[in-house]
Formats: structure tokens, C-alpha cells, sequence
């Protein structure tokens, strides 16, 4: 018997690999890239409509009559709250803490239909140094008369905060400063629509 070296063929046909299945998303490529397309413009407009209603969603409120009342209690000052203010003023802060020269101050904070922000400040006797820290060092530019009071303008440019601020004719009475980011004719409206907490 003769053995040739490398002759080993036979009939059979030669073992070929198994095709490779074709995906599914292989076939019919344009639709499956539609439906891709489609939901990928579902998920930014998913996206889109959640960041749009966080961008807009309203202050939450805030409830002024309680600690308004715990501070007329504790103090019989005659405190002021926005009262009927035009459309679009949402309360966002209040608070009553210490401060400058350890003066305690109620301040009650407005969001103004343009986002910015006005508050109302008052204590007792406030003193010069308080009156420079609420107003931010801001220089004195105007006097303008709100409701037969008078009351004198700060105006900071740099960093922006405008104050009205109304100094009593005498001691015992209430130092009250509307200040804020707002402009000096939304913090008009506030100091127009100023009334003593009644609750």
C-alpha cells in the first residue's frame, strides 16, 4: 500500500462555518432606524417638557401669618406685610433673627412677576451700621416720598441691590428698609402696598 504525504482527500465536500444569523435589526435597516430615531425624539421630548415645568414651576408658598404672629406676641411691633399686591408677587421668605449690632429683624421676601426678589426690613431703633449692612454699602442717590413718608434711595450698580429706606421721626418706632434685587419702581409697589400684620 502507498502513502502519499498530503493526500488525504475524499468526495465529501469540504466543512464550511456556519453563516452568521443576521440581526434583526440588520434587516430592513431604514425602518429600524426610524423606530430608533422615534424614540430617541420620545426621550429628549420626555426630557425637554421635565426641565421646562422645573423652569417655570411657581415659588413655593410661603406662610407669613404664623411667625408674623409669634413676633407680634413677643415684641407688639407693629410689623409690615405686602398687602394686595398686583398679580404675579408670590411671598418666598420670612424669618425674624438677629443682625447687625444685635438688632432683631422681621423680614418678609417677595418674588416679583420678573423673578427678582424685594423684602421688607424692620427693627426697632435701627442704627447706622445696620442701615449700611442691609442696604450692601449701596450710596445714597435719591429721596422719594411713598404714601406721605419719605424715604431715601440706595443704589448699589456692582453688585446689584437697590433700597428704600425710612428712618422714624423718633425713637420707639420701627427702622424699615424694602430692598432687594428688584428694581426701585417694584420696590415702590412693595412699600405702596405695605400695611401692618393684622392676623
Amino acid at each position: 500500500m502507498w502513502w502519499t504525504i498530503g493526500d488525504m482527500s475524499s468526495d465529501a465536500p469540504p466543512a464550511t462555518a456556519p453563516a452568521p444569523r443576521t440581526s434583526m435589526y440588520a434587516r430592513g435597516s431604514a425602518a429600524n432606524m426610524v423606530r430608533s430615531l422615534l424614540v430617541i425624539i420620545g426621550f429628549m421630548a420626555v426630557l425637554f417638557f421635565a426641565v421646562a415645568r422645573v423652569n417655570t414651576a411657581s415659588v413655593p408658598q410661603v406662610h407669613i401669618d404664623s411667625l408674623a404672629r409669634q413676633v407680634v406676641a413677643q415684641t407688639s411691633w407693629p410689623i409690615a406685610v405686602g398687602k394686595d399686591l398686583p398679580e404675579g408677587w408670590t411671598p418666598s421668605a420670612v424669618r425674624f433673627l438677629p443682625s447687625t449690632d444685635k438688632l432683631r429683624v422681621w423680614h418678609v421676601g417677595y418674588q416679583t412677576p420678573d423673578r427678582t426678589y424685594a423684602a421688607i426690613e424692620q427693627t426697632m431703633n435701627g442704627t447706622a451700621d445696620w442701615i449700611r449692612a442691609q442696604t450692601n454699602r449701596a450710596p445714597k442717590t435719591d429721596m422719594v416720598t411713598i404714601n406721605g413718608q419719605a424715604w431715601d434711595v440706595y443704589v448699589r450698580d456692582i453688585k446689584t441691590q437697590n433700597s428704600l429706606v425710612h428712618e422714624p421721626a423718633k425713637p420707639g418706632e420701627l427702622t424699615t428698609i424694602v430692598t432687594g434685587d428688584a428694581t426701585v419702581a417694584d420696590l415702590t409697589i412693595l412699600a405702596e402696598h405695605m400695611a401692618p400684620f393684622s392676623g
